[in-house]
């Protein structure tokens, strides 16, 4: 007989306790912990004679969503699809539904948080026919069991694990035993039929255990969809994927018709720069394995107040506080009263320190209102001391920049003799924030000051 062991699990937070208190010992939750049986048993194999098989993936129409799960979906994988409410996952898999749904293999969409007639709805603004999709709006995990066995579909869709409830576990939908309870019984069921099966999560901000972070380590793959709502750009990320990298990113364009993937993206980031503008600057950030050039763009003004504001979106606030400490201390840049604003545009979210120098150039640009070469693109990090280091796949970012028509590149001056670049884009190397304002053009008076003692000695804020 199998050994049965018996534990109390937190329903807020998802500790183990081997026996039941009023109080949850980790997040000091009252009434929070709930009964869980487990029973274990198994066999072990000898790892020779176990058979090799090959996962024949199933391509989509969407080469975005492909380039992400590694080649397309796997049969009888679990796919956790996360993100912010309101950002397109309802969207993405309805549409996904309508793409991938056949006669032989119907697509059945359960949805616990819409009416079908909702659904349809949605569908008829995305202009999709639905003439392979099943829906229905079921938030009892049973009864949409049963649903799934009945249709034989050849791609399960659930909308969203958090508004599923399993009878049979105590505590209502979206929490912590609930969703983890429904989450393992699809996925065994979708081993055992060999079937796909999508789940949809939202991810609040404060991050509550009970969203897809509980359900990571439950599923096959997970991907994140992010990007402002308010912008029409969507990235899709993975974050883990048994069946391939997490190393590759899809670019999505939210639209009338529903997402629309952006294969050719930097072009689309930039569609809308204005050249000869002062305070923007372009830098080639890697999404991934994807080079994508991004505009950065800064505001500097006067402050009218006695502490000056700093603002970023997109950007990392703290690489904006040090690069304008940086360009005060290291390259005379008066920046103790000024305001600055930084954004990168297109709803991006850039983090790598890549993008420092390009940040650097366009603060220094619209400071002194001179603007950059609008074929001139910047990559490097910016250190304390003022020096400029080398980032990852420069040639790969470099030649995205010169299929895009930029000619001229900034780059850390240590790339010298071991940077290959074709005739079409000239690199310029520079060891220091302040060269590398001198071949931008952008050492006015302010940036002529090279002395480290001059700096500290001037008054604070005063122009050297």
């Amino acid at each position: 007989m199998p050994a049965i062991s018996r534990r109390f699990i937190c329903q807020a937070c998802g500790a183990p306790s081997a026996k039941w208190a009023g109080q949850c010992p980790r997040c000091n939750q009252w009434n929070s912990l709930a009964e869980e049986a487990a029973t274990r048993h198994g066999s072990l194999t000898p790892l020779d004679s176990i058979p090799m098989t090959t996962h024949a993936r199933w391509t989509t129409p969407f080469p975005e969503v492909d380039r992400v799960l590694g080649g397309g979906l796997v049969p009888g994988s679990v796919v956790l699809l996360g993100g912010e409410p309101g950002i397109g996952k309802s969207t993405l898999l309805l549409q996904l539904a309508d793409a991938l749904g056949t006669a032989d293999g119907p697509a059945c969409y359960i949805s616990g948080e819409e009416s079908a007639q909702q659904i349809k709805l949605r569908a008829e603004r995305l202009r999709l026919r639905g003439q392979h999709v099943l829906v229905a709006a079921e938030t009892d995990l049973e009864a949409a069991l049963a649903l799934l066995e009945r249709s034989h579909p050849g791609l399960a869709i659930v909308d969203s694990v958090q508004a599923l409830r399993a009878p049979k576990v105590e505590g209502g939908p979206g929490t912590l035993a609930q969703v983890r309870e429904c989450a393992l019984t699809l996925a065994r069921w979708a081993k055992g039929h060999d079937i796909p099966v999508v789940l949809a999560g939202h991810v609040t901000k404060d991050g509550a255990l009970a969203g897809p972070k509980a359900l990571e380590h439950l599923v096959d793959v997970v991907l994140y969809l992010e990007g402002d709502t308010l912008g029409p750009y969507r990235l899709l990320r993975g974050a883990k994927n048994r069946f391939g990298s997490t190393n590759e990113v899809g670019v999505f364009e939210m639209g009338d018709q529903g997402l629309r993937g952006v294969p050719d993206a930097s072009k689309h980031f930039l569609s809308e720069r204005s050249v000869g503008a002062a305070g923007s600057a372009v830098v080639p950030v890697m999404e991934g394995t994807r080079p994508l050039l991004v505009e950065v763009q800064a505001l500097t003004t006067p402050t009218a107040f006695g502490t000056p504001r700093r603002a970023a979106n997109g950007l990392d606030y703290n690489r904006l506080l040090l690069i304008a400490a940086v360009l005060t201390r290291r390259a005379g840049l008066p920046l103790a009263a000024q305001d600055i604003m930084v954004s990168a545009v297109g709803g991006l979210r850039v983090e790598e320190p890549a993008a420092d120098l390009a940040l650097a150039l366009a603060i220094a640009s619209s400071y002194h209102n001179r603007p950059l070469d609008p074929g001139l693109v910047a990559i490097g990090e910016v250190g304390l001391t003022g020096e400029i280091r080398a980032v990852g796949q420069v040639e790969r970012r470099l030649a995205e920049a010169a299929a895009l028509g930029f000619t001229t590149a900034i780059v850390p001056a240590s790339l010298e003799g071991s940077l290959a670049t074709g005739k079409a884009l000239r690199p310029l190397f520079a060891r220091t924030v302040t060269e590398a304002l001198r071949l931008a053009n952008l050492a006015g008076r302010a940036a002529q000051a090279t002395s480290a003692e001059a700096v500290a000695r001037a008054p604070l804020g005063a122009d050297i």
